[in-house]
């Protein structure tokens, strides 16, 4: 991926990535692992961690250097707490980073510009799909009711928008007021398709091997990562190589 610092995200399984080298959780801080350890099902703390550990591999990839070396922190500007919050590198306030995890699929980002990344099942939840009147605007609802698949026009929109929460360009509670009806959705030449709102680029991506949607925005122009490579990335000298399963 080099160390242009283009944003470059990445989509994997929970268990690629935990499966890749079972000591990946060892580079979670404690307020990580408290974290993880709140969740009350296997799953969702292997979900958790498994995106945690992605998100440093992909700015590892970006700056060249190992993972270990990397420090994820988290702040709250409204609390102040160090338990959640946009994700940031410490030390290192000119790299971006952004991660998702949903049932057994994550998603992370990194790059020397703002990004923003997020990753939903195909399977759409009644739960989700009942938000539709509170995330989508007027004309997406109205776009999703002439959508020869309404759940997967509401399914893109949600993890751009998503993304755009994470960029600090709106809040949850804005959704439906930023209007993205005029981006393309459905099947376009291929897995993925570039788009452009106002000042973002909007990356869409279907992983139908994982049967998952993604989207990573940002205001350079972002591009998705082999797995592989990232989870194959950068070592300390004399480290052992990354088992691969």
């Amino acid at each position: 991926m080099g160390t242009s610092g283009r944003p470059v995200a990445v989509v994997a399984g929970t268990d690629e990535v935990l499966g890749s080298d079972p000591a990946y959780e060892r580079l979670l801080t404690g307020a990580e692992r408290r974290r993880a350890d709140a969740f009350l099902t296997a799953g969702g703390r292997a979900d958790f961690v498994a995106a945690h550990v992605l998100v440093r591999l992909c700015a590892a990839r970006v700056l060249g250097r190992p993972a270990d070396s990397l420090v994820l922190e988290q702040h709250c500007p409204g609390c102040g707490s160090g338990e959640h919050g946009r994700p940031a590198l410490a030390g290192l306030p000119q790299v971006y980073v952004s991660l998702s995890h949903t049932a057994g699929v994550v998603a992370a980002a990194a790059g020397r510009a703002p990004v923003g990344v997020d990753v939903e099942r195909g399977a759409l939840p009644d739960s989700v799909r009942g938000a539709a009147g509170r995330v989508l605007s007027a004309a997406e609802l109205a776009a999703m009711r002439e959508h020869a698949d309404g759940d997967a026009y509401f399914l893109r929109q949600w993890v751009r928008k998503e993304c755009l929460v994470k960029l600090g360009r709106t809040t949850l509670g804005g959704l439906a007021a930023v209007d993205l009806s005029a981006l393309p959705v459905g099947a376009g030449s291929g897995p993925e398709r570039l788009s452009r709102h106002g000042d973002l680029y909007v990356l869409d991506r279907t992983d139908a091997r994982r049967d998952a949607v993604a989207a990573v925005v940002s205001t350079a122009r972002p591009r998705f990562g082999p797995v592989a490579a990232t989870l194959t990335g950068p070592r300390r000298p004399g480290s052992p190589k990354v088992r691969r399963t």
